[in-house]
């Protein structure tokens, strides 16, 4: 059960919104924080502990979009877009910015609270079920280009540049394909892997993840080392001796 202490900010400038959303938030054991705009936001930022960012996408001042980059580049905490765009286009952009889940409006309070318990438990491990955390063939670590990736404490470290960052989305993908490096996975199997996202997830929105995480650790994306296409079986994580350890 995801517990109590886990603080939600809201970043909503339409107060009946902004309120529905915060009733679901401590209908869950949750605590709620709110804020109408981007800089307010960042100012509830400063001052207070924030395991997960609720965003509209159209706010005054600063987008919700342009906010959502902004404080990916300044911390790994998980982000959900929220918007009343809804078109099949709009959903992989909203995959292609620094969010980690994107829910349109009007939506189901079941979807919302399982989009943000999904995304918790990407980002913070500790709410990881049991099951999920125990994977036999899985490495603790890899080397994966200019990357050093530990899988077990979930932290991935740019030696290059320190200030790059995967989101939890990202690194969730990272972790299906490290589950059996060297060996192909199929979209499908991505898909089923992804647990509750599955149903807003099209075999474009992977293909989507993939590019993004490509975009990061090859140092050519256009020629991918490590994260490899197999036509007609899906993706596999290619590695060198060396690059794995227990």
């Amino acid at each position: 059960m995801l517990n109590e202490r886990i603080r939600i900010l809201i970043v909503e400038d339409d107060p009946d919104m902004a309120e529905l959303i915060s009733d679901l938030v401590e209908a869950e054991g949750w605590t709620p924080l709110t804020a109408p705009s981007a800089e307010v936001a960042m100012g509830v930022l400063a001052r207070e502990t924030v395991h997960l960012v609720l965003v509209d996408h159209n706010l005054p001042g600063t987008s919700g979009r342009t906010f959502a980059q902004r404080l990916r580049a300044q911390t790994n905490v998980g982000i959900v877009m929220v918007t009343a765009a809804g078109s099949a286009a709009d959903r992989v952009l909203g995959l292609e910015t620094a969010a980690d889940d994107y829910v349109v409006k009007p939506f189901e309070p079941i979807e919302l609270t399982a989009r943000i318990k999904a995304v918790l438990r990407r980002t913070i491990p500790s709410l990881k079920p049991e099951r999920e955390t125990e994977r036999e063939h899985e490495p603790a670590s890899l080397k994966l280009g200019d990357w050093s990736v530990n899988l077990k404490n979930r932290r991935a470290v740019c030696l290059t540049d320190p200030a790059k960052s995967l989101t939890s989305a990202e690194f969730a993908l990272l972790e299906i394909l490290a589950e059996t490096p060297n060996m192909p996975v199929s979209r499908a199997h991505i898909l089923d892997r992804l647990g509750a996202e599955s149903e807003r997830y099209i075999d474009r929105n992977v293909d989507v993840l993939v590019l993004r995480l490509r975009r990061k650790i090859e140092r050519n994306p256009d020629l991918p080392r490590h994260i490899q296409t197999r036509r007609g079986k899906g993706y596999v994580l290619s590695t060198d001796d060396g690059e794995l350890s227990p």
